[in-house]
């Protein structure tokens, strides 16, 4: 193979890593409005937390949230304490907050 081949081979592979690192973006967006909305929607988010891999979201009406969905979305646990959710989200926690912030 000449230099040039190689060349055209790694523009390739980057074009097809910055395509699938939009792609995940947008997925991510997605996921994240889905998450407002099973949260009962935006008005009815009070406060935002987070606490290492937690993320702690206080409630007008904590019975319009689905947990459900929220694990389906891919949480690893649900608490329900008064008119808070404790949601483990891992890594993703401190994204959330920061995009609900966002939006408010």
């Amino acid at each position: 193979m000449q230099w040039y081949q190689y060349v055209i081979v790694l523009v390739i592979l980057l074009i097809i890593a910055f395509a699938i690192m939009k792609s995940n973006k947008k997925d991510l967006k997605l996921e994240l409005n889905k998450l407002v909305e099973y949260l009962g929607g935006l008005d009815n988010i009070i406060e935002t937390e987070t606490e290492m891999s937690r993320f702690k979201v206080t409630l007008k009406d904590i019975t319009k949230a689905n947990k459900e969905g929220i694990i389906k979305l891919g949480a690893q646990g649900v608490v329900e304490i008064d008119d808070q959710l404790k949601i483990i989200f891992g890594n993703n926690a401190k994204q959330l907050k920061k995009y609900i912030d966002e939006l408010r």
